[in-house]
């Protein structure tokens, strides 16, 4: 077996520090997915490295992923590029003269 050493197995732990997750807030004693009630009021937790602990609130999940994912919601290059023309003229062989 190949097991990993410990300076790699605390680097590889030491990097979930900080990760974010959302937990839906309903009544029920089963944990469910984020997709059964998207309404629901959501708890952000994040991971300290030994425990989830409380770091915010959303009052729904487009909220929660927003919070979650705030990178996702950045304007990317592509977007803000000029779109090609692809009916434009051109010299192709496809294009009629």
């Amino acid at each position: 077996m190949d097991d990993e050493s410990l300076s790699e197995w605390a680097e590889r732990r030491d990097a979930k520090i900080g990760r974010l997750r959302a937990v839906s807030i309903s009544s029920g004693d089963n944990p469910h997915g984020s997709h059964v009630n998207p309404a629901a009021p959501r708890a952000i937790e994040r991971w300290n490295g030994h425990a989830w602990e409380p770091h915010g609130f959303a009052l729904n999940l487009t909220e929660a992923k927003l919070i979650l994912y705030p990178e996702a919601n950045a304007p990317t290059a592509a977007a803000r590029a000029p779109a090609d023309q692809p009916l434009a003229p051109g010299k192709g062989r496809h294009r009629k003269p």
